[in-house]
Parts: structure tokens; sequence; C-alpha cells
């Protein structure tokens, strides 16, 4: 297990979570624990769209710097977070996730990547 991977692997025992990628900003992964039938490349592609997206939408809607996107459907969360200027963390979780905990150990776990890449 890699040093980004155990990181991952934290996150997932600390907040009950389903999945979790590490993604480079031009959208290839880097580390995955996400569920067996999970497109490790189509999650990767789609989650750094999705941060650049968010990116400019905050820009210009001058809401200062992005921080983080959740996305709620009716089966659960996927949470985007940016790690830095080089890479992006995504989070599964399901519909009867605890968010709170869940944002409290992303950012733990966004310090630790931080300090990897």
């Amino acid at each position: 297990m890699d040093k980004y991977q155990a990181v991952l692997q934290e996150l997932i025992k600390a907040s009950g979570i389903e999945g979790a990628t590490l993604v480079s900003l031009d959208g290839l992964p880097i580390a995955s624990v996400l569920p067996p039938d999970t497109e490790e490349d189509k999650v990767a592609a789609m989650s750094a769209a999705i941060l650049s997206l968010g990116e400019r939408v905050v820009e210009e809607l001058q809401k200062g710097n992005l921080e983080q996107i959740t996305i709620k459907g009716n089966h659960g969360y996927i949470v985007i977070t940016g790690i830095g200027q080089d890479a992006v963390l995504t989070t599964l979780a399901g519909e009867n996730a605890k968010l709170g905990l869940i944002y409290i150990e992303i950012k733990k776990a966004q310090q630790q990547l931080k300090e990897l890449i």
C-alpha cells in the first residue's frame, strides 16, 4: 500500500464513507479505494472536471476560493475537495452519512495529502 492509499484507507475507516479517490488535476487517478463496480478512470475524469467548473463558478460569482463541492443524490453523497493546486480528493458516502463527521475527516486527510504531494 502506498502513502496515498494509506491516507485514503484511514479516511474511510474514520468517517465510514464508501470510497475515496485521489486524482490529478488533469483527471488521472493517483490512488483509489473505491467500491468494486466503480470505474476509477471515469470517477477521476469527472472529479477533475467538476472541480474545475466549480472553481470557475466561484470566481465568476466572486465568492472567494472554492473549498469543496458536495453533490447529493437520492442514494448518497459525493464530496469533491481540492488538494492544494495539485490534486482532487473525491469521496463517496451513503445516504445516511454523517456529513459533519465526513467534512472533519476530509479536512484531516486534505492536510496529510498536501504534505505528501
